[in-house]
């Protein structure tokens, strides 16, 4: 399973796997108890783990990073029904740069969840990459570049004309 295909849906727990996306939704894998099913955009969102971003005292960070620090750390993992003040310590010991007033409990609550699925399942979590769209090759981020300029000169000013006015027939209301 590949971590670019692992999305989290709203309004429904855990971490899915997208299996096929329509113009109506998307069929999903669930990663906990394996079921298939369709799951409708408009009645949920979809969010793929690789585009979460967490934020940070600098700069948001993405959330394969934060995982890959827990990957790392020897901090034993707290649970999922742990309490707010557990799950602050933790975080402050392997992700110190983490803003807590902005990153809830719930978050980090619904972040340990995830990193105990992701593990459950052998998914390797990786960062995406930037790639230049010219050569595939990895790089830095594509530059803004500016719209070129319309040629308006043709276009008249003033007071738009009047157009033809319309007659309205009435249907008996007077």
């Amino acid at each position: 399973m590949n971590y670019s295909k692992i999305i989290s849906v709203t309004g429904l727990g855990g971490l899915y796997e997208l299996i096929s996306s329509k113009a109506d939704g998307a069929v999903v894998k669930s990663l906990e108890d394996n079921s298939t099913k369709f799951v409708s955009s408009r009645m949920h969102n979809f969010s793929h783990l690789e585009s979460i971003e967490i934020y940070t005292v600098k700069d948001n960070t993405n959330l394969a990073e934060l995982f890959n620090a827990i990957k790392n750390s020897e901090e034993k993992i707290p649970g999922t029904n742990a309490d707010g003040k557990e799950l602050k310590s933790y975080f402050e010991k392997v992700y110190p740069d983490l803003d807590f007033d902005r990153v809830y409990a719930s978050d980090m609550k619904k972040m340990v969840k995830w990193y105990g699925i992701l593990t459950a399942n052998n998914i390797e979590i990786s960062l995406p990459e930037q790639t230049d769209s010219a050569d595939g090759t990895p790089g830095e981020k594509p530059k803004a570049v500016k719209a070129p300029k319309i040629e308006t000169s043709h276009i008249k000013e003033g007071k738009p004309t009047k157009s033809a006015s319309r007659k309205i027939e009435s249907r008996g209301v007077k």
